[in-house]
């Protein structure tokens, strides 16, 4: 097997394997908060949720679409985050892997999971006989919302991500070089000297 291929496959199994863990502790924390707050604050979560799905595909969109040159000079002037941007646009297909494979896919597989929540709570405060029915309303109406939302929502951040992947990665960069620096976690491996053209 070529080493390119044994790497490309080690990366996709670590990938699987994170988002299984990932997408159970979503799946348990959102089912968590679902079933101890009222049908409103579920909605609103609904929201949160589908939002954070929107933002990650940004920035792995925003991740392919950026170039190295802008944090070059800021990188020599030791301007923090900008060497981990650099690193993420060199690592742009892992970076994108994560942010819309496993968190974007588990958003959109969570969202469901806790509008159909949702559906169920507001159905039941009208008991049996009109809870039936209201439930299959409540459920179409719902889930297009969600589906318009994350569509709309993704498409809007498309836009943005092309036009300001230089920003949005340089903000990525200062959030991962703080959570670097002041949690000692690695998320970033080192940058390969080979720049991306």
């Amino acid at each position: 097997m070529k080493p390119r291929t044994r790497k490309s496959l080690k990366f996709s199994v670590s990938i699987a394997v994170i988002t299984f863990v990932l997408a159970a502790i979503f799946s348990i924390a959102s089912e968590a908060v679902l079933s101890n707050v009222i049908w409103f604050i579920g909605l609103f979560t609904v929201f949160i949720i589908v939002f954070l799905g929107v933002i990650f595909d940004m920035m792995g969109i925003a991740a392919t679409s950026a170039v190295e040159r802008p944090f070059h000079a800021m990188a020599a002037e030791k301007i923090t985050g900008a060497k981990e941007a650099v690193s993420i646009i060199r690592n742009a297909d892992k970076f994108a892997s994560f942010c819309n494979d496993v968190i974007g896919d588990i958003s959109g597989i969570i969202s469901g999971t806790a509008a159909s929540a949702v559906v169920l709570q507001v159905a039941n405060l009208y008991g049996q006989d009109d809870g039936a029915s209201l439930q299959v309303v409540l459920s179409v109406v719902l889930t297009s919302l969600v589906a318009a939302l994350t569509v709309g929502g993704k498409a809007i951040a498309k836009h943005i991500a092309i036009n300001s992947s230089t920003d949005l990665i340089f903000f990525a960069g200062r959030v991962i070089a703080f959570i670097e620096s002041h949690f000692k976690i690695k998320i970033l491996p080192r940058a390969e000297k080979n720049e991306k053209k």
